[in-house]
């Protein structure tokens, strides 16, 4: 475990993220899940702190990725929807576009590599999408989409290189606040970055000093690493538990500059802290969750006694994984 303060750079783009993210509350407020804040006794025992669990497990689809998806559709014009939403993704962001569509009654496409598991695709049939099967991996998958989108001038819902999706994921925040108004921390796991770009503009925006915690595992450190070297880096990913946070980081992100201003602190977790994590959270809460979800867990436990006294949220980021995967992680 790694964990370090980066410097803060400033340019104003938070403070109008933040006001993205209001907006973006209003706009789906009444089609997403208000999702729980629930206090981990024993979490909060062993830590010395009062944590508080902001179970985005529980929301539309098993993660957060809804909030993203939904504003980003909402915000197309109804000529742009008219064209068929896209995306790639075989997991989270992909299961939220297709919710948001077929919340919204639209039509869209959602593209897979061909070599996408029967439990992922089984996933998507309960919501009236085209699934398209391309490549051998979700670069390929994305690729083709992407093409497919530009030729034909279709609307593509990129999982995080979006401000349109950071600003939904970070309504999230906006529930957190108004369920917890004491906040000292708040912990949160990172891939793209767009969960914490959104979370942590509305925050700081009203608790100025909220300390912010981007948690990754060390087999995927992309953004943290890119952080460290003031530039986003094409960086090799080994496999983790942590898939939903796992892979590259588009060149331009939107997400890099807020990642930068916005996040106090980056820690590194390792797979056995991961798993160890999740076990922990289904053992004292009953809550089974992914791997992503465990590295923010394991990020504040490899901080113990750091926040004594302090009022701590962790977000659980999303709960998809198959029972098995779970057991075999687990050794449940």
């Amino acid at each position: 475990m790694k964990s370090e303060v980066v410097p803060p750079v400033h340019s104003g783009f938070g403070t109008r993220l933040a006001s993205e993210v209001v907006r973006a509350e209003t706009r789906i407020r009444s089609r997403i899940l208000k999702t729980p804040l629930r206090f981990a006794g024993s979490l909060s025992e062993e830590c010395g702190c009062r944590v508080l669990l902001k179970l985005e497990n529980e929301q539309c689809t098993g993660s957060f990725k809804a909030r993203g998806a939904l504003n980003k559709i909402l915000t197309c014009s109804d000529e742009a929807r008219s064209r068929r939403v896209i995306t790639a993704s075989t997991g989270n962001h992909g299961l939220a576009v297709s919710w948001a569509l077929s919340t919204l009654g639209l039509e869209g496409s959602i593209y897979l590599p061909e070599t996408t598991t029967d439990y992922k695709v089984d996933r998507f049939s309960e919501y009236d999408v085209e699934l398209v099967f391309h490549g051998y991996d979700g670069v390929e998958a994305e690729r083709e989409a992407r093409r497919v989108a530009a030729l034909d001038g279709r609307p593509y819902v990129s999982p995080y290189n979006d401000e349109a999706v950071v600003a939904g994921q970070g309504t999230a925040g906006v529930e957190l606040l108004r369920q917890e108004d004491r906040l000292d921390a708040v912990f949160v796991s990172v891939g793209g970055g767009g969960l914490i770009s959104g979370v942590a503009a509305y925050l700081k925006s009203q608790i100025p000093g909220v300390t912010v915690v981007g948690c990754s595992p060390e087999a995927s450190p992309v953004m943290h690493r890119s952080v460290e070297a003031g530039h986003l880096m094409e960086l090799p990913c080994l496999n983790t538990l942590s898939d939903a946070t796992a892979g590259g980081i588009e060149a331009g992100a939107v997400t890099f500059v807020p990642c930068c201003e916005l996040v106090d602190e980056w820690t590194l977790v390792g797979e056995d802290d991961i798993a160890e994590a999740m076990w922990r959270i289904y053992d004292d809460e009953g809550i089974m969750i992914e791997g992503s979800a465990g590295v923010a867990v394991a990020a504040l436990v490899a901080q113990v006694g750091r926040y004594a006294g302090k009022n701590v949220a962790v977000v659980i980021c999303g709960g998809n994984i198959a029972p098995d995967h779970f057991r075999d992680a687990t050794g449940l």
